[in-house]
């Protein structure tokens, strides 16, 4: 008889590796019946990694929108499976204990069956909690393998690594190969070597199409023994995201094993869906570049995941940086050029900071310190001259053992900044803090939800949690759908300077900027303390993105009037998912803070002055 490969439909992953959005829940729920009627997915990957997050992000609650989204598998058979960033849970930074405990069980209840665990460190230590919490919530514990290639990451490491998470419970194993660039035959020897441990575990294979090896892989490890393959499907397939069901389907059935036939009519029928989703208001944050595959991305081993927000990030990078060459009359990039510049800082930086594997968070962190890195040195400045916390954190150990060493100028950098590498157990350096929110959601008279959902959502994600509470985060989005829509749509004579938002019934005017103008002065947000006057020397914004007092609830915010000493840190602002520490330059006592904690700061804008 024939052996069996079943496929999973990566339809949270189709989008995120496409751009920066995913399908509103009212979309989801009218496109699951078209899904399931084309009869050849055993899975559907439904939520996870950044999915709920970015419901919050544009206001939308994504208890309900995974409740609704997860139910018509179930009642159709298939199984729904999510990403788990394992210490992380859905986030780029780690979680509490008590946090990470919840997580399974408020997705379990909420109808997703198997979390897919994953550790960019591969660092057991991060896992294998993750692994029994899984369990005892009741979910399909499926262990990850992030494939990467070095001379570290070898054959070998990776089959020892799945025998670890097989003897510690794990249910499955995925190979996740998130950038693409795992070798066939090699992602073959690991499949072969896993079923030869223990011949009855599952194993899946996610791969990205982009560096153009993904169709070989699947292959490769289908005749290894591998049990089920991630697809994608147009308009969402091939560039930045995954191969195209159609096509793997004709190659394995042509390879002789079994495979579930395709209804093509309502293939059809999902794509025309997915199609007017992407017309509707996903298609304005999917740059053209992501349909496209591209070798390069061999060299720098981009996770396809973070490809479709980085295209987006890039375009406001480079505006900004052009602005400063403009100012000092030197010639501008084009978005090749720094493309270019900054796959090639990957590659000198990835083996420097001691070879994370490229998926999130650490795809983003190394991505982030090459890309300050070419920013600085464009501008004339030394290479590591602006680390985030987070990253530090990352190559100081604290978010799990790195596969090789620290490059010793960094280790001297480290030194020299008073900063000691650890080798705890990372969930050590991360209390519980359940208690705090519980108070924050009482004192707030917000419902805790249920399955207590709604304060896992805040415990995971507070800066958005409350940014969706209050309207921000609605209107911000708003805000910049118009704009965007504005500027593809209209001629250029006739593009709107400002646009009105409603929010929970209350009315907002919203000033819109293009390309290098300063947009008019914008009113408080709603609720927002008015913002303080005086006088003293401005601290400018080191670089664009959001502006935060503080990082998280364990920090107290600075305010008008308080001394501070030069290297204090007075607030952060978080650009590409990661927060930039802003120090003090100078000793002073703060006069005025010129922006509100979530506003948007260009570089060099004045955030606070200090006298």
């Amino acid at each position: 008889m024939k052996r069996e490969v079943k496929f999973s439909l990566v339809f949270r992953d189709m989008w995120q590796s496409a751009g920066k959005y995913q399908p509103r829940v009212d979309q989801l729920v009218k496109i699951a019946p078209a899904i399931i009627k084309m009869g050849c997915f055993d899975r559907v990957e439904t939520n996870g990694g950044g999915f709920e997050q970015v419901n919050l992000l544009y206001g939308e609650n994504p208890n309900k929108s995974v409740r609704e989204w997860t139910k018509p598998f179930h009642e159709a058979g298939i199984q729904t499976h999510m990403l788990d960033r394992a210490l992380n849970g859905l986030r780029m930074s780690p979680c509490p204990k008590d946090l990470r405990k919840l997580f399974y069980k408020v997705k379990k209840a909420q109808g997703t069956d198997i979390t897919r665990i994953f550790c960019g460190l591969n660092d057991t230590r991060n896992v294998i909690p993750s692994i029994q919490y899984a369990k005892e919530a009741g979910m399909i514990a499926q262990a990850s393998l992030c494939i990467t290639y070095s001379p570290i990451h070898t054959v070998e490491y990776y089959v020892n690594l799945a025998k670890t998470f097989i003897d510690a419970g794990a249910d499955e194993i995925c190979l996740k190969d998130m950038a693409g660039i795992g070798r066939p035959v090699s992602l073959g020897q690991i499949v072969e070597g896993i079923k030869a441990y223990k011949k009855d575990i599952v194993i899946q294979y996610h791969s990205h199409a982009g560096p153009g090896f993904c169709m070989a892989s699947i292959l490769e490890v289908a005749k290894a023994g591998c049990d089920y393959i991630d697809t994608a499907m147009s308009p969402l397939s091939w560039g930045t995201g995954h191969a195209d069901i159609i096509a793997v389907q004709e190659m394995l059935k042509d390879a002789g094993f079994q495979v579930k036939e395709i209804n093509m009519e309502a293939y059809m029928e999902a794509r025309t869906m997915i199609q007017e989703m992407y017309d509707d208001f996903l298609g304005y944050y999917i740059p053209a570049l992501n349909h496209i595959n591209n070798s390069l991305l061999v060299k720098p081993g981009l996770p396809g995941g973070m490809m479709g927000s980085l295209m987006t990030d890039l375009e406001d990078n480079l505006k900004s940086l052009n602005k400063w060459k403009v100012k000092n009359n030197q010639p501008e990039l084009t978005t090749d050029q720094l493309l270019v510049k900054l796959f090639d800082e990957v590659a000198y930086v990835w083996p420097k900071v001691g070879y994370p594997c490229l998926v999130t968070p650490f795809s983003q962190y190394v991505k982030n310190l090459a890309l300050m890195n070419v920013i600085q040195m464009e501008k004339g400045k030394a290479r590591w001259s602006m680390i985030a916390d987070n990253i530090w954190d990352m190559i100081l150990g604290k978010s799990g053992q790195l596969p090789g060493p620290v490059a010793p100028e960094l280790v001297e950098m480290a030194k020299e900044q008073g900063r000691e590498f650890e080798t705890n157990d990372p969930q050590s350096y991360y209390p519980d803090k359940l208690d705090d929110f519980r108070k924050e959601m009482q004192e707030n008279g917000w419902e805790l939800g249920q399955d207590d959902e709604e304060l896992f959502e805040l415990a995971m994600h507070p800066e958005q949690y409350r940014a969706y509470k209050s309207g921000k985060a609605k209107a911000d989005f708003e805000k910049d759908l118009a704009d965007r829509k504005a500027k593809k749509n209209a001629p250029k004579g006739d593009l709107p300077k400002s646009i009105k938002v409603s929010v929970n019934g209350a009315t907002y005017e919203v000033n819109i900027a293009y390309g290098g103008e300063a947009p008019a002065p914008a009113a408080p947000a709603a609720g927002a303390a008015p913002v303080a006057a005086g006088e003293g020397t401005d601290l400018l914004a080191p670089l664009e993105g959001k502006f935060y007092l503080v990082k998280d609830n364990s920090e107290t915010p600075k305010k008008v009037g308080d001394s501070v000493k030069a290297g204090d840190v007075l607030g952060y602002i978080e650009a590409m998912k990661t927060f930039n520490a802003i120090r003090a330059d100078k000793d002073g006592v703060i006069t005025a803070i010129l922006f509100n904690s979530g506003d948007s700061v260009e570089e060099d804008d004045p955030i606070m002055k200090i006298a």
